[in-house]
């Protein structure tokens, strides 16, 4: 898991994990595996599955030739409405992309430290133990 600043702005967080390594073999079964475990969660909502790469595809947008899935959950930690601002960065998002022999998972990390511990832990446990 590493943390970098995506085009030196955006804070995220990216886990690469090698097929070998990871119990399920498609996006489409991790997509699953992070709707079960928001699910599992108090206090958090699933909204929806964007399918990214189709998406792309259908405008006639640029994709990578070594993407073959990429998929969006998107979900929202939503616990409270201080002011209007936080709704720049809600819902959030886990994004998935098949490359192949490994995926590589990510996220913008969140202001709230229960969001990024959460959705670490859900990434991380993508491993075989």
């Amino acid at each position: 898991m590493k943390q970098v600043h995506f085009q030196e702005k955006y804070p995220i967080t990216v886990v690469d994990i090698a097929k070998s390594e990871c119990r399920y073999q498609s996006a489409e079964e991790i997509a699953a595996y992070f709707r079960d475990s928001i699910a599992n969660t108090p206090r958090v909502q699933y909204i929806a599955t964007f399918d990214h790469l189709a998406h792309t595809r259908a405008i006639g947008g640029e994709v990578n030739p070594e993407i073959r899935a990429a998929v969006n959950v998107v979900f929202c930690f939503g616990h409270a409405l201080p002011n209007p601002q936080v709704l720049a960065v809600r819902p959030r998002s886990i994004g998935i992309a098949d490359m192949g022999d490994h995926f590589v998972v990510s996220f913008m990390d969140a202001p709230m430290k229960v969001a990024n511990d959460a959705m670490q832990a859900w990434a991380l446990a993508l491993r075989n133990r």
